[in-house]
């Protein structure tokens, strides 16, 4: 399981930190909401142990935006030292997918993150998905393509999974948008870009092209030689 602890308080992530690694999990630290927002739609995470109060960019907003903008496929738990029903009903509101008050027990804290961890993970049906040597390991958030390891930002992965999936049909791009986005699509030809993106890692240093372009509908990842 992969991990990002976003919390200030630098004795309460290391000590959140070593008791996860101990169990043999990775784990990655922000200390401000800015590194933390950006650590989170940059890299895979499993599960984000959130701290409310944060210089920089809040605890709030930071959920807000991952969550709203589809930016992590990460389950979120948000820790603080608030406990009133109305702070945790604006973190539930924010998207938090979990609370917990500070302090805390970490033997807790391990078992709401398992928890959440399960929940957020795909079923072991359809886990591995593929088209030519192009890998898609849905469980794992890994991406290979001729056995080498592909390192997708999390909306681009999100973006090529949809289109694994669909890789029977063109996908319209409006359809690809409402998936990713859902009502908060974003301004100007964003999903152009993610496309442009995904061909640079998945496609340019290869032989055979996957991802196509259908002027005027869509997109579909195939694999033309194969007919």
């Amino acid at each position: 399981m992969k991990l990002l602890i976003i919390e200030d308080n630098v004795d309460i992530a290391s000590n959140i930190g070593i008791y996860f690694e101990e169990k043999g999990h990775l784990v990655d630290f922000a200390y401000n909401g800015n590194q933390g927002l950006q650590l989170a739609q940059n890299n895979l995470f499993d599960v984000i142990i959130l701290d409310l109060m944060l210089p920089g960019i809040d605890g709030i907003t930071i959920c807000q935006t991952l969550k709203q903008q589809q930016l992590t496929t990460a389950a979120i738990i948000m820790l603080t030292a608030r406990d009133t029903l109305d702070d945790k009903l604006i973190g539930f509101e924010a998207g938090a997918d979990d609370y917990l008050v500070k302090p805390f027990s970490l033997l807790e804290l391990e078992a709401r993150v398992s928890v959440l961890a399960t929940r957020f993970k795909p079923s072991s049906q359809n886990s591995l998905l593929k088209v030519a040597d192009l890998e898609l390991n849905r469980s794992k958030h890994l991406v290979c393509r001729n056995n080498q390891t592909i390192k997708l930002k999390p909306i681009n992965f999100k973006i090529l999974e949809y289109l694994l999936l669909n890789q029977h049909r063109v996908v319209p791009q409006r359809e690809i948008t409402d998936h990713i986005w859902q009502d908060s699509p974003p301004e100007g030809d964003s999903l152009r870009v993610h496309i442009h993106g995904i061909r640079q890692e998945i496609d340019k240093p290869f032989d055979t092209k996957l991802l196509h372009t259908i002027h005027g509908v869509g997109y579909r990842l195939y694999d033309k030689s194969s007919g």
